[in-house]
């Protein structure tokens, strides 16, 4: 009987048209090789065979176009029905009350069928699995039901009558709903495969879960005690709850009112078989069933802040167990624990007080009138110090030195050095006496003190918490004193001399208002510009200490290192020697005098400095005047030529024997054609004779010579590149006096000459072109040598030529 097609419309059969129209039997593509028949409502006539074709026009078979399945029809033996009490179709219950469902599934079918039976709950508009029972007869829970599964609280059991039980233990808020029971038939196919035939519901139950309710408060509002007082609170609870339960109580405690449970402090605890957790200062009992007290004995400043309960309330189960149903917080109850400050007063006075400076200073700070102090309460001291003004402006404190709670002592800015150096000394002479001794006495040290003193009390973990601090009326240290005055005067003993003779003046000092004082000196010249030996123009050259050391300065002629005495005549009275003086002495000359005063400690400290009036050095004298030139030959030079060039000095005015003058002479260069480059010595030539080459980098060398009384030649040796550029020469004179002391003139340079040096082309090339040349024919002979040897003896081959006729046309073989 043909059924249905998905190409020809009137394919159907008669007796199916009606099935067909009304959509009980269709065709459901499933890919596009794959076509299901679906028949819905089936009928005990569908049993039989059922063929699917698929026709083809090809010419020749190439497979299988048709294949047949045979369907069997079972009878419906399935009946599943709830329980028959009335009453179990609407149940109202608490949280963590137990319930159970049942559901009948029995059927008759012929065949060997199984069950498969699935509780279901709907919340919403879905039906969510809780457990089933397989058709393999296993057991599998839904999602969201494994743990409570494998913990008991929800079974599904079988009992007498085809019936399937469903037990809820511990009953959750999220078991409200409606209940049904789903039941499906499977039976196993011929290729061993099982299949479900049919599937049946009904609805067993419709379950209200109601949470149960609790209030926690705590008896009490805001609270505020006095330390070592005892702490009451106590959380009441309120719940509907009836039948057998039980409270677990826990008390936090936080510093904080926006504190998370996390962050807070387990004080004490109750669980649910009344067990109380262990502490020695706090104590936690059952007022009654509904009523629990926390009392903290002896409390402390730490322990103000805020305090609140939690409970929870649990019930039993049927395996005995416990269940927790319900927890709430009670809100924190704010606690104030108010210190009790201890009564005393403070008292500082100077028992030394300085009269000069560098005398000691004594301050001590008693505690006085004190009264009911506690064996937990030990005292320790802040000293401070403030500048005095004349006028109304506040200057803000400075620590000294401060004290801890163990009695450790903390140095501020302004007296940590000098305490541990020893001049300032902090101690505690009785347990209600500090004391400060400042042992030298500065003007920095002028101003007012007062001290702080500090209770500290201990606490239950034996830490040290400042209690109370009462502050001392300021003791003024102050003596008048008188500005610091320091006159210095140089005189010249010898109102004339000429260079080569002694230079000699002294230092006169007076000084007021200085306590015993010391001096140290140092002399100073201001030369010309031309010989500065610092930027400022001012030169130290030697100096002597208070101790009367003496020291050279910037006194760097290494001819005269003995040529300046500087030493102490009186104890106010120093003079200054500088033995055959030179024109290069010229200048003007100061003593720079310092007053010590004693300090502590043996040390001595800078009271006030002076400057003398400046005694000139200035030599009147008609010797000759020098002149410096540079000459040379050829200032244009190649590479590798030899370069000459003469330093020649010219004398001008009074005439000298040569041997009454010498010369010192340095050669230098600037590798630029402008002079905007460090200079380079080259050589120099002192009037010794005695030649310094610097060192050099290149091939090329040098030489310097002196040629006549007033000339002096540079000579370079193989130029180089690197050698171009501005030469000139600087020239020291010395000139001998009539005295025959050796006279050392100003420094004279002459203007540079540039000096080029170029390369010689024909001269570069000339030597690599003969070897080249050279090279080429030697390699060309020696290959024509070889080649005629190769094709004489090593190629030679003997080649027999046929005898041809001697004809008028020539043979193929010759084309």
């Amino acid at each position: 009987m043909r059924i249905v097609s998905t190409w020809d419309s009137t394919f159907t059969s008669e007796e199916y048209q009606k099935r067909v129209g009304q959509g009980d039997i269709k065709l459901r593509r499933s890919s596009n090789d794959a076509v299901e028949l679906v028949i819905r409502n089936i009928q005990p006539t569908d049993q039989g065979k059922y063929k699917c074709s698929t026709p083809s026009t090809d010419a020749t078979v190439q497979g299988n176009y048709d294949a047949e399945v045979q369907v069997k029809v079972i009878s419906d033996g399935l009946v599943v029905s709830g329980t028959k009490a009335r009453s179990s179709t609407s149940l109202k219950l608490s949280e963590g009350d137990s319930f159970k469902l049942r559901c009948s599934a029995i059927t008759t079918s012929p065949e060997h069928t199984h069950l498969h039976v699935t509780w279901q709950i709907k919340s919403g508009a879905i039906w969510r699995d809780i457990l089933s029972l397989t058709y393999e007869g296993k057991f599998q829970p839904g999602p969201g039901y494994e743990e409570r599964y494998r913990n008991g609280d929800i079974r599904l059991d079988t009992g007498a009558n085809d019936t399937y039980r469903l037990s809820v233990s511990q009953a959750l808020p999220m078991d409200g709903g409606a209940y049904r029971c789903l039941v499906s038939e499977w039976v196993r196919g011929a290729d061993s495969s099982w299949q479900k035939i049919q599937e049946k519901s009904v609805e067993i139950a419709s379950v209200a879960i109601q949470q149960t309710a609790l209030d926690v408060l705590i008896s009490t509002g805001n609270v505020s005690v006095t330390e070592r007082d005892s702490l009451d609170l106590t959380c009441n609870i309120t719940t509907d709850r009836s039948g057998i339960f039980q409270a677990e109580v826990m008390w936090y405690f936080t510093a904080s009112p926006d504190g998370t449970l996390s962050d807070a402090q387990v004080l004490l605890s109750m669980d649910h078989d009344s067990v109380v957790s262990d502490s020695t200062l706090i104590s936690l009992s059952r007022v009654d069933r509904n009523s629990y007290r926390l009392l903290v004995h002896d409390v402390d400043v730490e322990d103000s802040g805020y305090y609140f309960c939690q409970v929870a309330v649990w019930v039993p189960l049927h395996n005995g167990s416990w269940h927790k149903v319900v927890e709430r917080t009670s809100a924190p109850v704010s606690v104030v624990v108010t210190a009790l400050e201890p009564d005393y007063e403070v008292f500082l006075n100077a028992s030394k007080t300085p009269k000069f400076s560098d005398d000691p200073t004594e301050l001590e700070c008693r505690i006085t009138n004190a009264q009911d102090l506690e064996a937990n309460i030990h005292f320790t001291v802040s000293w401070y110090y403030r500048l005095r003004l004349p006028s109304d402006d506040v200057v803000t404190k400075e620590l000294l030195a401060t004290m801890d709670a163990d009695w450790t002592l903390l140095l501020g800015d302004r007296s940590r050095e000098r305490t541990q150096n020893g001049e300032i000394i902090f101690c505690k002479k009785a347990a209600d006496t500090f004391s400060l001794r400042i042992q030298w006495t500065s003007e920095s040290d002028r101003g007012d003190y007062f001290c702080v003193i500090s209770a500290w009390s201990r606490h239950h973990n034996n830490s040290w918490v400042k209690s109370k601090d009462v502050t001392s009326a300021p003791v003024s240290i102050f003596w008048a004193t008188q500005d610091y005055t320091l006159t210095v005067e140089a005189v010249r003993l010898k109102p004339f001399f000429v260079a080569g003779h002694t230079f000699e003046m002294t230092c006169k000092v007076s000084s007021k208002n200085i306590k015993t004082p010391r001096y140290s000196v140092l002399i100073t010249a201001e030369k010309p510009l031309t010989d500065q030996s610092n930027s400022n123009g001012t030169t130290r050259i030697i100096s002597l200490n208070q101790d009367s050391v003496v020291r050279l300065e910037d006194w760097t002629d290494q001819t005269r290192v003995d040529g300046v005495v500087l030493e102490k005549v009186q104890e106010n009275e120093f003079r200054y020697r500088m033995y055959q003086t030179q024109i290069s002495d010229a200048g003007l000359y100061r003593c720079v005098v310092t007053a010590w005063s004693p300090g502590g400690g043996g040390m001595w400290r800078e009271a006030v400095n002076g400057l003398s009036n400046p005694i000139q050095i200035d030599f009147q004298t008609s010797g000759p005047v020098f002149n410096v030139s540079v000459h040379s030959d050829n200032q244009m030079i190649y590479q590798g030529e030899l370069a000459d060039l003469l330093c020649i000095v010219t004398t001008e005015g009074m005439v000298l024997e040569p041997d009454d003058m010498s010369f010192d002479v340095s050669w230098f260069a600037v590798r630029s054609f402008a002079l905007d480059r460090e200079p380079i010595l080259l050589a120099s030539l002192d009037r010794r004779g005695i030649v310094t080459q610097s060192r050099r980098n290149g091939s090329s060398d040098l030489s310097l010579e002196k040629i006549s009384p007033l000339e002096f030649r540079l000579r370079v040796y193989g130029c180089e590149d690197h050698d171009f550029g501005n030469h000139y020469c600087v020239v020291t004179p010395w000139v001998r006096s009539a005295t025959g002391v050796w006279q050392r003139e100003p420094d004279i340079k002459a203007n540079p000459i540039f000096l080029s040096v170029k390369m010689d082309v024909l001269n570069a090339f000339k030597y690599p072109l003969l070897i080249g040349i050279g090279l080429a024919t030697i390699i060309g002979l020696l290959s024509c040598l070889i080649g005629y040897c190769s094709s004489r003896w090593c190629c030679k081959k003997e080649v027999q030529e046929t005898r041809r006729e001697r004809r008028r046309l020539m043979s193929m073989e010759m084309d």
